[in-house]
Protein backbone atom coordinates (compact mmCIF):
# COMPACT_ATOMS: atom_id res chain seq x y z
CA UNK A 1 0.00 0.00 0.00
CA UNK A 2 1.15 3.17 -1.10
CA UNK A 3 1.62 5.67 1.94
CA UNK A 4 0.55 8.96 1.55
CA UNK A 5 2.44 12.05 2.88
CA UNK A 6 0.46 14.50 5.15
CA UNK A 7 1.94 18.12 4.04
CA UNK A 8 1.11 20.20 7.09
CA UNK A 9 -0.81 22.91 6.74
CA UNK A 10 -0.12 26.44 8.13
CA UNK A 11 -2.54 29.00 9.29
CA UNK A 12 -2.28 32.33 8.78
CA UNK A 13 -3.05 34.37 12.24
CA UNK A 14 -3.63 37.98 11.58
CA UNK A 15 -3.02 40.24 14.78
CA UNK A 16 -5.49 43.13 15.69
CA UNK A 17 -3.96 45.55 18.32
CA UNK A 18 -7.06 46.13 19.71
CA UNK A 19 -7.47 49.72 21.25
CA UNK A 20 -7.54 50.42 24.27
CA UNK A 21 -10.23 52.13 26.25
CA UNK A 22 -9.03 55.86 26.45
CA UNK A 23 -8.89 55.88 22.58
CA UNK A 24 -11.88 54.01 21.03
CA UNK A 25 -11.88 52.71 17.74
CA UNK A 26 -12.61 55.03 14.59
CA UNK A 27 -11.60 57.32 17.54
CA UNK A 28 -11.77 61.33 16.75
CA UNK A 29 -9.92 63.99 19.04
CA UNK A 30 -12.25 64.82 22.09
CA UNK A 31 -14.44 68.14 21.15
CA UNK A 32 -11.76 71.21 22.78
CA UNK A 33 -13.94 71.87 25.54
CA UNK A 34 -12.76 75.79 25.23
CA UNK A 35 -13.47 75.68 21.73
CA UNK A 36 -17.25 74.62 22.72
CA UNK A 37 -17.52 77.58 25.45
CA UNK A 38 -16.44 79.80 22.87
CA UNK A 39 -19.02 79.24 20.34
CA UNK A 40 -21.65 79.58 22.79
CA UNK A 41 -20.34 82.78 24.09
CA UNK A 42 -20.29 84.40 20.06
CA UNK A 43 -23.89 82.60 19.90
CA UNK A 44 -24.97 84.88 23.09
CA UNK A 45 -23.12 87.91 21.85
CA UNK A 46 -24.57 87.45 18.36
CA UNK A 47 -28.34 86.52 18.85
CA UNK A 48 -29.18 86.59 22.41
CA UNK A 49 -29.61 83.03 22.58
CA UNK A 50 -27.73 79.61 23.39
CA UNK A 51 -28.37 76.11 23.11
CA UNK A 52 -27.66 73.82 26.09
CA UNK A 53 -25.92 70.41 25.23
CA UNK A 54 -24.36 68.93 28.60
CA UNK A 55 -27.65 68.21 29.99
CA UNK A 56 -29.74 65.31 29.67
CA UNK A 57 -31.89 67.15 27.60
CA UNK A 58 -31.06 69.59 24.64
CA UNK A 59 -33.12 73.25 25.39
CA UNK A 60 -32.27 76.22 23.41
CA UNK A 61 -33.04 79.79 25.59
CA UNK A 62 -34.16 82.41 23.02
CA UNK A 63 -33.83 85.93 25.45
CA UNK A 64 -36.21 88.87 24.75
CA UNK A 65 -35.04 91.90 25.94
CA UNK A 66 -34.94 95.54 25.81
CA UNK A 67 -37.43 96.82 23.03
CA UNK A 68 -38.73 94.73 20.35
CA UNK A 69 -37.29 96.25 17.01
CA UNK A 70 -39.82 95.90 13.80
CA UNK A 71 -39.85 97.88 10.88
CA UNK A 72 -38.32 101.07 12.02
CA UNK A 73 -34.70 101.10 13.10
CA UNK A 74 -34.17 102.18 16.48
CA UNK A 75 -31.82 104.42 17.98
CA UNK A 76 -28.33 102.96 18.85
CA UNK A 77 -28.99 103.61 22.39
CA UNK A 78 -31.84 101.51 22.99
CA UNK A 79 -31.51 97.58 24.15
CA UNK A 80 -33.34 96.03 20.98
CA UNK A 81 -34.19 92.66 20.18
CA UNK A 82 -34.73 92.74 16.43
CA UNK A 83 -37.46 90.48 14.98
CA UNK A 84 -35.26 89.43 11.80
CA UNK A 85 -33.22 87.72 14.06
CA UNK A 86 -35.26 86.19 16.02
CA UNK A 87 -37.82 84.51 13.42
CA UNK A 88 -35.35 82.64 11.29
CA UNK A 89 -34.17 80.87 14.92
CA UNK A 90 -37.67 80.05 15.80
CA UNK A 91 -37.73 78.27 12.44
CA UNK A 92 -34.32 76.49 12.68
CA UNK A 93 -35.21 75.19 16.57
CA UNK A 94 -38.21 73.89 14.84
CA UNK A 95 -37.06 72.26 11.99
CA UNK A 96 -34.03 70.84 14.34
CA UNK A 97 -34.25 67.34 15.09
CA UNK A 98 -31.53 67.32 18.35
CA UNK A 99 -33.31 69.99 19.73
CA UNK A 100 -35.83 69.29 22.08
CA UNK A 101 -37.52 72.04 23.32
CA UNK A 102 -37.41 75.91 23.58
CA UNK A 103 -37.15 78.07 26.52
CA UNK A 104 -37.99 81.95 25.91
CA UNK A 105 -36.44 84.42 28.80
CA UNK A 106 -38.94 87.90 28.88
CA UNK A 107 -37.76 91.30 29.85
CA UNK A 108 -38.70 93.49 27.66
CA UNK A 109 -40.80 97.09 27.65
CA UNK A 110 -42.72 96.56 24.24
CA UNK A 111 -42.27 97.47 20.92
CA UNK A 112 -43.30 97.20 17.50
CA UNK A 113 -47.29 95.49 18.00
CA UNK A 114 -46.52 93.44 14.73
CA UNK A 115 -43.61 92.58 15.16
CA UNK A 116 -44.40 91.29 18.46
CA UNK A 117 -47.29 89.51 17.31
CA UNK A 118 -45.47 87.98 14.55
CA UNK A 119 -42.92 86.52 17.05
CA UNK A 120 -46.11 85.13 19.12
CA UNK A 121 -47.88 83.92 16.73
CA UNK A 122 -44.79 81.72 15.50
CA UNK A 123 -43.84 80.30 19.09
CA UNK A 124 -47.55 79.28 19.85
CA UNK A 125 -47.49 77.10 16.29
CA UNK A 126 -44.63 75.40 17.41
CA UNK A 127 -45.10 71.94 18.01
CA UNK A 128 -41.79 71.43 20.27
CA UNK A 129 -42.69 72.05 24.00
CA UNK A 130 -42.48 75.72 24.43
CA UNK A 131 -41.50 77.53 28.53
CA UNK A 132 -41.76 81.22 28.62
CA UNK A 133 -40.49 82.98 31.89
CA UNK A 134 -40.75 86.84 32.79
CA UNK A 135 -38.05 88.22 34.48
CA UNK A 136 -38.33 92.54 35.41
CA UNK A 137 -41.19 93.29 33.11
CA UNK A 138 -43.42 91.96 30.24
CA UNK A 139 -45.20 94.79 29.00
CA UNK A 140 -47.24 95.84 26.23
CA UNK A 141 -46.77 93.17 23.56
CA UNK A 142 -44.33 91.14 26.03
CA UNK A 143 -48.00 90.09 27.44
CA UNK A 144 -48.58 88.00 23.81
CA UNK A 145 -45.04 86.63 23.99
CA UNK A 146 -45.40 85.52 27.30
CA UNK A 147 -49.02 83.63 27.31
CA UNK A 148 -47.66 82.37 23.60
CA UNK A 149 -45.82 79.12 25.10
CA UNK A 150 -47.16 76.09 26.23
CA UNK A 151 -46.47 77.07 30.02
CA UNK A 152 -45.94 80.31 30.94
CA UNK A 153 -44.40 81.52 34.28
CA UNK A 154 -43.53 84.91 35.71
CA UNK A 155 -41.12 85.83 38.39
CA UNK A 156 -42.39 87.03 41.72
CA UNK A 157 -40.52 90.18 41.13
CA UNK A 158 -41.29 90.75 37.69
CA UNK A 159 -44.22 93.01 36.25
CA UNK A 160 -46.48 93.03 33.38
CA UNK A 161 -48.79 95.62 31.98
CA UNK A 162 -51.27 95.99 29.15
CA UNK A 163 -52.41 98.86 27.83
CA UNK A 164 -54.19 99.77 24.26
CA UNK A 165 -52.49 100.04 20.74
CA UNK A 166 -50.54 103.39 20.90
CA UNK A 167 -47.61 105.12 19.75
CA UNK A 168 -45.96 107.64 21.37
CA UNK A 169 -46.13 111.32 20.70
CA UNK A 170 -48.69 110.36 17.93
CA UNK A 171 -50.74 112.47 16.01
CA UNK A 172 -53.79 110.99 14.60
CA UNK A 173 -54.38 112.82 11.18
CA UNK A 174 -57.39 110.93 10.30
CA UNK A 175 -59.84 108.47 12.08
CA UNK A 176 -58.82 105.62 9.59
CA UNK A 177 -55.64 105.52 12.15
CA UNK A 178 -57.70 104.81 15.17
CA UNK A 179 -59.55 102.58 12.99
CA UNK A 180 -56.55 100.61 12.30
CA UNK A 181 -55.64 100.70 15.81
CA UNK A 182 -58.56 99.37 17.22
CA UNK A 183 -58.47 96.40 14.48
CA UNK A 184 -54.78 95.86 15.77
CA UNK A 185 -55.94 96.02 18.98
CA UNK A 186 -58.47 93.32 18.37
CA UNK A 187 -55.95 91.02 17.11
CA UNK A 188 -53.99 90.95 20.68
CA UNK A 189 -57.09 90.69 22.48
CA UNK A 190 -58.13 87.61 20.23
CA UNK A 191 -54.70 86.05 20.59
CA UNK A 192 -54.20 86.34 24.58
CA UNK A 193 -57.35 84.62 25.21
CA UNK A 194 -57.02 81.94 22.65
CA UNK A 195 -53.64 80.89 24.46
CA UNK A 196 -54.27 81.79 28.05
CA UNK A 197 -57.40 81.87 30.77
CA UNK A 198 -58.72 85.36 30.84
CA UNK A 199 -61.68 86.23 29.00
CA UNK A 200 -61.93 88.99 26.32
CA UNK A 201 -63.52 91.00 29.11
CA UNK A 202 -61.64 90.89 31.81
CA UNK A 203 -58.19 91.52 29.40
CA UNK A 204 -60.17 94.78 27.76
CA UNK A 205 -60.68 95.89 31.53
CA UNK A 206 -57.13 95.93 32.56
CA UNK A 207 -56.00 97.50 29.23
CA UNK A 208 -58.52 100.37 29.63
CA UNK A 209 -56.88 100.95 33.44
CA UNK A 210 -55.55 103.99 32.81
CA UNK A 211 -54.03 104.01 36.91
CA UNK A 212 -51.77 100.93 35.94
CA UNK A 213 -49.99 102.25 32.92
CA UNK A 214 -46.35 102.84 32.95
CA UNK A 215 -45.00 104.36 29.70
CA UNK A 216 -48.37 105.77 28.98
CA UNK A 217 -48.23 108.49 31.68
CA UNK A 218 -48.26 111.78 29.71
CA UNK A 219 -49.12 110.59 25.95
CA UNK A 220 -51.92 112.12 24.33
CA UNK A 221 -53.76 111.23 21.38
CA UNK A 222 -54.62 114.65 19.44
CA UNK A 223 -57.05 114.00 16.49
CA UNK A 224 -57.47 117.04 13.85
CA UNK A 225 -60.32 117.08 11.60
CA UNK A 226 -62.64 119.31 9.93
CA UNK A 227 -65.95 116.92 10.63
CA UNK A 228 -66.92 117.39 14.17
CA UNK A 229 -69.17 114.51 13.59
CA UNK A 230 -66.37 112.00 13.17
CA UNK A 231 -65.01 113.29 16.30
CA UNK A 232 -68.19 112.89 18.33
CA UNK A 233 -67.56 108.95 17.53
CA UNK A 234 -63.70 109.06 18.31
CA UNK A 235 -63.50 111.21 20.97
CA UNK A 236 -63.45 110.72 25.13
CA UNK A 237 -62.63 113.74 25.92
CA UNK A 238 -62.97 117.34 23.91
CA UNK A 239 -61.45 120.67 24.72
CA UNK A 240 -61.52 124.09 23.19
CA UNK A 241 -58.65 126.35 22.88
CA UNK A 242 -59.08 129.81 22.27
CA UNK A 243 -56.10 132.45 22.36
CA UNK A 244 -53.95 129.73 24.14
CA UNK A 245 -56.43 129.50 27.19
CA UNK A 246 -58.43 126.65 27.58
CA UNK A 247 -62.10 127.48 27.15
CA UNK A 248 -63.38 124.18 28.70
CA UNK A 249 -62.41 120.40 29.08
CA UNK A 250 -64.92 117.55 29.49
CA UNK A 251 -65.97 114.28 28.49
CA UNK A 252 -68.00 114.16 25.57
CA UNK A 253 -70.93 112.37 27.86
CA UNK A 254 -70.75 115.02 30.42
CA UNK A 255 -70.64 118.18 28.04
CA UNK A 256 -73.17 116.78 26.09
CA UNK A 257 -75.44 115.77 29.21
CA UNK A 258 -75.56 119.31 30.59
CA UNK A 259 -76.22 121.74 27.84
CA UNK A 260 -79.47 121.86 26.00
CA UNK A 261 -81.80 123.40 22.93
CA UNK A 262 -85.24 123.96 24.87
CA UNK A 263 -88.26 124.73 22.50
CA UNK A 264 -91.47 126.11 24.00
CA UNK A 265 -94.32 128.12 23.53
CA UNK A 266 -96.42 130.71 25.90
CA UNK A 267 -100.41 131.73 25.35
CA UNK A 268 -98.74 135.23 26.68
CA UNK A 269 -95.34 136.63 24.77
CA UNK A 270 -92.57 136.67 27.32
CA UNK A 271 -89.34 138.41 27.13
CA UNK A 272 -85.30 137.33 27.71
CA UNK A 273 -85.24 138.82 31.09
CA UNK A 274 -88.61 136.57 32.48
CA UNK A 275 -85.82 133.54 31.85
CA UNK A 276 -83.21 135.02 34.04
CA UNK A 277 -83.20 131.96 36.43
CA UNK A 278 -82.13 129.86 33.10
CA UNK A 279 -79.12 132.25 32.40
CA UNK A 280 -79.80 131.47 28.57
CA UNK A 281 -76.15 130.82 26.53
CA UNK A 282 -78.38 132.04 22.76
CA UNK A 283 -82.39 132.95 23.03
CA UNK A 284 -84.17 133.78 19.94
CA UNK A 285 -88.02 134.79 20.11
CA UNK A 286 -90.50 134.11 16.75
CA UNK A 287 -93.66 135.78 17.98
CA UNK A 288 -94.80 133.49 21.28
CA UNK A 289 -92.24 130.68 19.72
CA UNK A 290 -88.83 130.91 21.89
CA UNK A 291 -85.44 128.29 21.11
CA UNK A 292 -82.64 129.49 23.78
CA UNK A 293 -79.65 127.31 24.14
CA UNK A 294 -79.18 126.69 28.71
CA UNK A 295 -76.62 125.15 30.75
CA UNK A 296 -77.59 123.08 33.52
CA UNK A 297 -79.63 119.56 34.84
CA UNK A 298 -82.47 118.62 32.69
CA UNK A 299 -84.49 117.92 35.98
CA UNK A 300 -84.09 121.29 36.90
CA UNK A 301 -84.51 123.39 33.92
CA UNK A 302 -87.97 121.09 32.62
CA UNK A 303 -88.82 121.98 36.44
CA UNK A 304 -88.56 125.71 35.82
CA UNK A 305 -89.80 125.81 32.88
CA UNK A 306 -93.07 124.15 33.84
CA UNK A 307 -93.65 126.86 36.18
CA UNK A 308 -93.99 129.12 33.49
CA UNK A 309 -97.06 126.82 32.34
CA UNK A 310 -96.44 126.95 28.74
CA UNK A 311 -98.35 125.19 26.08
CA UNK A 312 -95.68 122.97 24.48
CA UNK A 313 -91.55 122.53 25.60
CA UNK A 314 -89.40 119.77 24.11
CA UNK A 315 -85.58 119.46 25.09
CA UNK A 316 -82.92 118.36 22.77
CA UNK A 317 -79.46 117.60 23.30
CA UNK A 318 -76.87 119.03 21.20
CA UNK A 319 -74.53 117.96 18.69
CA UNK A 320 -71.04 118.47 18.88
CA UNK A 321 -70.88 121.10 15.93
CA UNK A 322 -73.86 122.92 17.42
CA UNK A 323 -71.87 122.68 20.81
CA UNK A 324 -68.96 124.26 18.85
CA UNK A 325 -71.08 126.56 17.50
CA UNK A 326 -72.48 127.73 20.40
CA UNK A 327 -69.31 128.50 22.13
CA UNK A 328 -67.74 130.18 19.59
CA UNK A 329 -70.78 132.95 19.44
CA UNK A 330 -70.26 133.07 23.27
CA UNK A 331 -66.57 134.13 22.09
CA UNK A 332 -67.76 136.92 19.56
CA UNK A 333 -67.10 135.06 16.93
CA UNK A 334 -69.00 135.54 13.69
CA UNK A 335 -70.01 131.59 13.00
CA UNK A 336 -71.70 132.59 9.96
CA UNK A 337 -68.18 133.97 8.33
CA UNK A 338 -66.44 130.94 9.83
CA UNK A 339 -68.35 128.12 8.05
CA UNK A 340 -68.15 129.93 4.70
Amino acid sequence: MGQKNKKSQRQKITLIEMPSPAQPANSTEAPDEETEENDQSEQILQSGSVTMTKAKHVIHCLTIVGQIEGHYILPPQNKTTKYEHVIPQLVAIEQDPSIEGLMIILNTVGGDVEAGLAIAELISGMKKPTVSLVLGGGHSIGVPLACSAKQSFIAPSATMTVHPVRMNGLVLGVPQTLSYFDRMQERIVRFVTENSQISSKDFRQLMMNTGELVMDVGTTVVIASHNLRELEDICDQIGLLHQGKLVFQRSLDDLESDIYKLQTAFKMVHREEDFAALDPVTFEQRGRMISMIVRGKKEEIEGQIAAMDPLYAEMLPLTLEEIFITEMEVLGYDIAEILQ
